[in-house]
């Protein structure tokens, strides 16, 4: 290993892919080239459809276009990285090159949880005051609203590569994934990591943590708003336009709880292949499955593919 500086800080480390099943790298691969390509041919699908249909202008369909934007680099970051180890078996990443994408995968996924968040405002206000939302909820409110998320993600996390930068490491260079993330990093260090450990409980709390909590106070109060309605059909009507929403959240954050958890506090019980799945899980499984679920239920999205395929076959 090569060390740069009075920090011994190394030239790469070594990632890992599926621990155990290292020969199958090659067949492993299969399904994560499925999901990759789901997922990238979904959200630019999703992108295009509402960029070409004049019906979809709305701020439900602006934030869905800011989550399949974030989707898409979510995929992105990981792709090079997983890919070359399952069939070139490259495993070597440089230091920088590390914290470069460890840096834009947390970035991306604090900007998916604030969409979520966004989504999960826009929902409540389409429910509990109707005829307020185009006027609450106005085109120029929306892009604010984009490039607030935007700011508060790069601000928050922009120290976190300055304080790995700073530690010294030794002994074992091997990362947990085949991606480098912030926690995994982090315990590889020798020095004192009481300051990244402080830093970046604090960031996830006040991030993703408050996003959570907002979001499900939100449905709090849709429930009371749905529970007023006077006929069950319109309370039906009115839970259906969050099904989408709620599985996207549940996706999300049920993962990305479970890593953070598996990292910080129970690294060390829990097998590797259990981390590894989850943490395939948090990166991989939203960006693929936003994009259907919304096709899915979404009557709007749905119907505008139907007339692009015939217009395409036409």
């Amino acid at each position: 290993w090569e060390f740069n500086g009075s920090f011994h800080q190394p030239s790469a480390f070594l990632m890992m892919g599926i621990p155990g099943l290292e020969a199958l790298h090659p067949w492993i691969s299969i399904p994560f080239c499925a999901l990759y390509l789901t997922a990238l041919v979904g959200n630019c699908v999703i992108l295009f459809i509402i960029r070409r249909t004049p019906s979809l202008q709305e701020p439900m369909y602006r934030f869905l276009a800011m989550l399949a934007v974030t989707d898409l680099g979510l995929a992105l970051c990981t792709l090079p990285t997983t890919l070359g180890l399952f069939w070139f078996n490259a495993r070597r990443i440089g230091f920088d090159a590390c914290l470069t994408q460890m840096y834009f995968i947390h970035i991306l996924s604090f900007i998916e949880s604030s969409v979520l968040l966004a989504m999960a405002f826009d929902r409540f206000i389409a429910i509990s005051h109707p005829l307020r939302h185009p006027a609450i909820l106005t085109e120029a409110t929306v892009l604010k609203i984009g490039l607030a998320i935007v700011l508060r993600g790069t601000v928050s996390l922009l120290p976190i590569p300055f304080l790995l930068k700073r530690l010294s490491y030794c002994g074992r260079r091997e990362l947990s994934h085949s991606f480098c993330f912030h926690p995994d990093i982090m315990n590889l260090a020798c020095a004192d990591i009481k300051v990244n450990v402080f830093y970046g409980m604090i960031v996830l709390l006040s991030t993703v943590g408050m996003d959570f909590i907002f979001i499900v106070l939100s449905y709090v109060l849709i429930l009371r708003t749905v529970v007023s309605l006077t006929t069950k059909e319109e309370s039906l009507k009115a839970l259906n336009t969050c099904v989408s929403h709620i599985c996207a959240v549940l996706v999300f954050f049920i993962p990305m709880i479970g890593l953070s958890m598996i990292h910080r506090f129970g690294k060390s019980h829990v097998p590797p292949l259990v981390n590894t799945v989850v943490a395939y899980t948090y990166l991989l499984i939203p960006p693929a499955l936003n994009p259907v679920i919304y096709s899915i239920k979404s009557t709007h999205i749905r119907e505008a593919l139907l007339r692009a395929l015939c217009r395409k076959r036409g």
